[in-house]
């Protein structure tokens, strides 16, 4: 299929312009014309770049992409090498950020909720981004729903709270959502996870007795690209694949 078209349903699929977001969402970088071969991933690092191009991708499809509100403007250093390297091979990148968290099929949030076992109720927070919900399983102690979701992660989960408080009610928001935490607390959640953790978040779990989950921003968000990676694949024939550059945090 042709790139612009691609880009085209990706927008409408996605609902771009609903959203004010902190980066440009779809194409960032133009590459060649014809797409036979995606590749997905959570970060266009330059590794993931330079992976991309060992399997001949044609389009890289990312959450976090280029072009951050308030960063510096001019195409130098990392930034230069990382856009250049598109360039010299000709490789598109597509990015989208907010609209893939939100989306309530293929986002980040809804595709955790699916691996974790979380049941979606309703959502919160800025452009209605964050969700609510219950554990499909019943209630868990805390100890027990850190362990699963260790196991589902593949990394141990920084837990705040009593590991035998009951957990049944949950809100959660994938990646750097921990400013969201004070308005699950005001919703009566038992517990809330995301992606990321502040120095105050740990004062404001032990003081309001309502746990945070901090489980990795990069762990939380590797599935929602995924998702949308096999979903055009499917409708449009072509290549995909996810390659995981795994991040620490």
């Amino acid at each position: 299929m042709r790139l612009n078209e691609l880009e085209i349903y990706l927008n409408q699929l996605l609902n771009t312009t609903r959203f004010h977001d902190y980066c440009p969402n779809g194409l960032q970088v133009e590459g060649r014309n014809e797409v036979r071969c995606l590749v997905s991933g959570v970060t266009a690092s330059l590794e993931l770049l330079e992976a991309a191009v060992a399997v001949n991708a044609d389009v890289i499809l990312v959450h976090h992409g280029y072009f951050w509100r308030g960063e510096d403007p001019c195409l130098i250093g990392m930034k230069h090498r990382r856009i250049a390297f598109l360039m010299k091979h000709n490789m598109g990148l597509l990015s989208y950020h907010l609209p893939l968290d939100a989306h309530p099929d293929f986002g980040n949030n809804i595709q955790l909720a699916h691996r974790l076992g979380f049941v979606e109720t309703g959502r919160f927070g800025e452009q209605n981004i964050a969700m609510l919900g219950t554990l499909q399983s019943g209630a868990l102690n805390l100890k027990a729903l850190q362990v699963t979701i260790e196991r589902t992660l593949g990394r141990k989960p920084l837990v705040i709270g009593n590991e035998a408080k009951l957990v049944q009610r949950m809100a959660w928001c994938t990646g750097a959502a921990q400013s969201y935490f004070e308005e699950a607390i005001q919703l009566g959640v038992d517990a809330f996870v995301t992606g990321e953790i502040s120095e105050r978040t740990v004062h404001t779990a032990r003081e309001s007795g309502v746990a945070f989950i901090s489980a990795g921003h990069h762990a939380t968000e590797r599935y929602g690209v995924q998702a949308l990676g096999e979903h055009i694949s499917q409708k449009f024939g072509i290549t995909h694949q996810f390659i995981d550059i795994d991040s620490p945090v």
